[in-house]
């Protein structure tokens, strides 16, 4: 149903433009109203899980030396904890380019969600190839960690160790075959207590046809800003290089 509201209209638009233009915005408003219902649905979710282990990972620390670091000292001051899961382990000549192009957007965000919460990058490679990487991609705000060593990964679907062969045959993955997932996982901490709060499930539930699992479109602006073009996001998908 049409909102009753002041429409806009730009210089020398037909009225067919302007009557698809509007309802093209109910269907916007509409969106925005069942973005922020499954937000709420989000914030409403019960406890989830207490993590098996205090998971610990290697970061650079003071005088650019690698230090150990626990899940629970990643908090801080604060009661929440984001961590995303690069796909970048010792196996990979470059990391995944659709991780890579994420990660030079929130390197942006980086500067400001800490405010509120910590926000964690973790892979499997050694610590020192992670911060080399970074200092090449120009990465000023993003706090990387490695989990080589840990089973973070496998535990919180960082990589398909823990895919059920139920999981695995309905997407067509071998059952003596792993590699490294996009996977951004919150944490809640409540006193000395640590649980897993969400997880991006989307990256794991079924592709609609033409369609890539899309489960991390919420924090990614390049998708969104190729969704408002006449061409959309067609068959492109991001490099690490485009020189090349």
């Amino acid at each position: 149903m049409t909102e009753e509201f002041p429409r806009m209209s730009f210089p020398n638009e037909s009225s067919e433009y302007r009557e698809a233009r509007n309802a093209l915005l109910d269907a916007e408003i509409a969106l925005r109203r069942k973005t922020e219902a499954v937000a709420e649905m989000r914030r409403e979710l019960p406890p989830g899980g207490v993590i098996p282990e205090d998971f610990v990972f290697e970061r650079i620390g003071a005088y650019q030396r690698p230090e150990k670091v626990r899940l629970s000292e990643l908090f801080g001051d604060f009661p929440t904890l984001l961590i995303y899961s690069y796909m970048f382990g010792p196996e990979r000549d470059v990391p995944c380019p659709g991780c890579t192009h994420l990660l030079d957007c929130i390197d942006g965000a980086a500067r400001h969600v800490p405010q509120r919460a910590p926000l964690c990058v973790v892979a499997a490679s050694p610590i020192a190839r992670l911060a080399a990487w970074a200092h090449d991609r120009g990465w000023a705000h993003l706090q990387l960690l490695s989990t080589a060593g840990n089973d973070y990964n496998a535990h919180y679907y960082g990589n398909t160790a823990s895919l059920t062969l139920e999981m695995r045959t309905a997407r067509g993955y071998k059952s003596d075959e792993n590699w490294d997932e996009p996977m951004l996982n919150v944490f809640g901490k409540d006193g000395d207590t640590i649980r897993h709060f969400w997880g991006s499930e989307l990256v794991f539930a079924p592709d609609d046809p033409g369609q890539d699992h899309r489960g991390l479109d919420v924090i990614d602006p390049v998708w969104g800003l190729l969704d408002t073009t006449p061409e959309g996001r067609g068959d492109w998908f991001p490099k690490v290089d485009y020189s090349r």
